[in-house]
């Protein structure tokens, strides 16, 4: 589905995209790496995964936008990145190094949305099970999965601490 990006809207999300990365980043400070290692249930994401995931998620979104603004009408890449963190072992990846990654491109990805007129927000990809999206429907996409982890971070935070 294709939506419509009106300038307040579009500024609106630039912002929430902008911002939502500092608030997810809150979730990390101040834990230990065997709290960070910790899984609340079995099958279930610990936080370093979950710093992985969205660095996964990042790069992916990204590719989705810089192939919309180079091409018209792009097949769009898909990757089942959520079986990413049971298919590698991201416990053992330092904290830091997932986090600077993950900031580095939402900084550029940001950055490649910032450049963008209202026009070229309407610009659309092929996406293998969606069909047609546009950059908006990719940038409120985005902004959707950061508050779905923030709110996952912030209940494994919240295990953590009644775990004391």
């Amino acid at each position: 589905m294709v939506y419509e990006a009106e300038s307040g809207q579009r500024r609106w999300l630039l912002k929430a995209v902008r911002e939502s990365s500092g608030e997810l980043f809150s979730q990390f400070q101040g834990v230990n790496e065997t709290a960070l290692r910790w899984r609340p249930a079995r099958g279930e994401w610990c936080l370093k995964e979950v710093a992985a995931h969205l660095r996964d998620a990042e790069l992916l979104y990204q590719r989705q936008i810089e192939l919309i603004v180079r091409e018209p009408e792009p097949r769009l890449p898909h990757e089942p990145i959520d079986v990413l963190p049971s298919e590698n072992d991201y416990r053992d990846e330092p904290l830091q190094r997932l986090l600077q990654e993950y900031e580095e491109a939402r900084e550029e990805t940001v950055w490649l949305l910032r450049m963008l007129g209202e026009d070229e927000w309407q610009r659309c990809g092929l996406h293998p099970y969606r069909g047609r999206i546009s950059l908006y429907d990719i940038a409120r996409e985005l902004h959707e999965h950061d508050l779905e982890h923030l709110y996952q971070a912030r209940r494994l935070r919240e295990s953590l601490l009644a775990r004391r």
